[in-house]
């Protein structure tokens, strides 16, 4: 048997970089000729192709869970039918590395079908044939664009070059997968629903896209999105903590990768397919989703040179990999061949030029100087994130650039170039009154140029067991009062952030999921910015904050579905409040934690608080 063997794309060039570049969404719609073929190369692997076609768009989405079924000879049969039938590795140390020949699979379907288009095109054909070599798969940077561009979330049509030089309107296929036909394996609402949906209106068999929801959705968190973005890649300093959902923050208080990707996950979804990890790999947003995941592995990478893979539990198991066993860096990464004979491992996977792709924060830059690289990625990291940086070098808390940079861009202003330290950024008058009526709070550095400056950062950790609640959820955080109607929780001005699990909706085929109701996520929702904007405070220090957090921090639980869940469904939650001191010593470039307490008393003896009253 002849094996597909995962190659990614080949061929083209972007000046100052190994390999070609792939390139933000919002950049991406501005190359006519790239997404004039991306656009037909997707509809092609779409519809072009039998739903049973190896390299269709259905057989790639379908690797990640439904309809559990081999791929390209990948293991004949689940190694153990109680456990997690997908491919993917989810909750395990795995999660990052797995997904970067899954991007590579469905980069290499597509420009295989644009390089084919490209040799039809009358007009222009060795422009569109060069186009086609330098195709990549588009990323969604939502840490900065919190909202996708109208051309991936709400236009049934797209405007393209035809091969005939004519400008012309076609279906967009970043819009929805069309299934031809439903696959029988799919559950209820799946069964139903001959598209994928964002935010369904109904689980009814016609049901649309909520599409207002899903941008208010989105906007709303788009803030908390970025500052956990800016702690993931400047706090967190092990793999266990950046990989993956688990609990093991290695002392950061903050996200994971993993954990952070499921709340977008949640998100986009809404009760749709991209909040299920059963049928989330059919929307045509996965891709670019983890193609910004790819990214954050890259960048991380850089800022902690050497660091790499290390061993792990296995989590529920995949369709090759048994639950409760040990996976690492030699761990085959199925189903991806990368040779007739074996697969792509973690190990192999640590450099993306000699993948046919790379990133454009790595263009120019040696990559042959560990150091040089590590602060020109981390000069871009405070450029596009801001986050702490920002208020540890201003003289106020009143303009958080990562709260002005992510709504100018939610509000739809552009934010290039923008610098995370500028000062004088002017946002819409909305925006503007928002940020001016936020609370003045001073730093408690006052002398020169070189002195260390500090600030104390809030958090709410997050602990809960993944499958007590039987599919995706989130925890939502509130300063002040909670709205009476849950509808409005996640768009509300009191809505500080939001911890997101990312689980199958049919757990009940699983028997492992049942036999590991144990297992435990572990996330954290940042509180600095909903405290600035809605407190009175002129202060982050712990004798003024705690009391207020006492008083005003409020939290619920819902699913997908919008449905409520009691305190008393879920016993396994707990919400701890951390506070850390983080400084930035001269010459640093980022915050660096100085000392970090667990503040039980906040939240204990609440319905969800912590089980303990005494300060660690």
């Amino acid at each position: 048997m002849s094996h597909y063997l995962v190659t990614g794309a080949t061929g083209g060039s972007t000046s100052g970089a190994a390999a070609p570049n792939r390139l933000e969404i919002n950049d991406f719609i501005k190359q006519e000729e790239q997404f004039s073929l991306y656009i037909q190369a997707l509809q092609f692997i779409y519809s072009g192709k039998s739903q049973s076609d190896i390299d269709s768009f259905f057989q790639i989405g379908g690797i990640h869970g439904l309809p559990y079924i081999p791929w390209d000879g990948a293991g004949k049969e689940p190694v153990d039918t109680d456990a997690w039938e997908g491919y993917c590795t989810h909750g395990s140390v795995l999660f990052p590395t797995f997904h970067r020949p899954y991007v590579l699979l469905v980069e290499q379907a597509i420009q295989a079908a644009a390089i084919k288009i490209a040799s039809t095109y009358t007009v222009d054909k060795a422009r569109y044939q060069d186009a086609a070599l330098n195709l990549r798969q588009p990323y969604w940077d939502w840490a900065k664009n919190s909202i996708p561009p109208p051309e991936v979330i709400s236009m049934d049509e797209v405007t393209i070059m035809d091969p005939n030089g004519q400008k012309i309107s076609v279906p967009n296929p970043l819009r929805r997968y069309t299934f031809h036909p439903i696959d029988p394996s799919f559950p209820e609402p799946y069964q139903s629903w001959q598209t994928t949906l964002r935010h369904p209106s109904t689980e009814d068999a016609n049901a649309s896209d909520n599409v207002s929801q899903l941008k208010a959705t989105l906007r709303s968190a788009g803030p908390q999105l970025t500052t956990k973005t800016y702690n993931l890649l400047t706090r967190v300093r092990t793999w266990p903590a950046f990989s993956n959902h688990t609990p093991d923050d290695g002392g950061s208080a903050s996200n994971s990768l993993e954990g952070i990707h499921d709340g977008v996950h949640v998100d986009v979804g809404g009760n749709g397919h991209m909040s299920d990890p059963s049928v989330a790999g059919f929307d045509p947003i996965f891709f670019m989703h983890h193609a910004q995941v790819d990214r954050l592995l890259s960048m991380w990478s850089a800022l902690n040179p050497g660091v790499w893979i290390t061993d792990g539990p296995s989590g529920d198991g995949t369709w090759t990999i048994p639950p409760d066993t040990v996976v690492g860096k030699d761990t085959n990464l199925t189903p991806f061949w990368n040779t007739q004979t074996s697969y792509w491992i973690s190990a192999n996977v640590t450099d993306t030029s000699r993948m046919g792709y790379t990133y454009p924060e790595f263009n120019d830059l040696d990559m042959g100087d560990q150091a040089s690289v590590r602060t020109a990625i981390a000069t871009q990291v405070n450029k596009l994130y801001g986050g702490p940086i920002s208020t540890l070098t201003t003289t106020t808390l009143g303009q958080p650039s990562s709260r002005v940079t992510a709504e100018r861009t939610a509000a739809g202003t552009d934010t290039s170039g923008t610098s995370s330290q500028s000062t004088n950024i002017k946002p819409e008058s909305t925006l503007k009154r928002s940020i001016d009526e936020a609370p003045q709070i001073k730093l408690s550095s006052t002398g020169g140029h070189d002195e260390q400056k500090e600030i104390w950062e809030w958090s709410a950790r997050v602990q809960i067991k993944k499958y007590e609640i039987g599919g995706s959820f989130k925890i939502l955080f509130f300063i002040g009062s909670v709205p009476s109607d849950p509808k409005d929780w996640a768009t509300d001005s009191h809505f500080v952030g939001a911890f997101h699990g990312f689980v199958n909706s049919s757990a009940e085929r699983c028997a492992n999921c049942r036999r590991q109701r144990d297992v435990v996520l572990e996330g954290f929702v940042h509180l600095n910015e909903g405290i600035a904007k809605l407190s009175n405070l002129n202060s982050f220090n712990p004798d003024v904050v705690e009391p207020y957090l006492k008083e005003n921090l409020h939290w619920r639980v819902q699913k997908v579905s919008g449905e409520v869940v009691n305190f008393d469904a879920v016993q396994s939650l707990e919400v701890v409040v951390v506070s850390t001191r983080l400084t930035l010593p001269p010459g640093e470039i980022f915050p660096v934690p100085a000392e970090t307490h667990h503040r039980h008393h906040i939240t204990h003896g609440r319905p969800g608080g912590s089980r303990h009253s005494v300060q660690a």
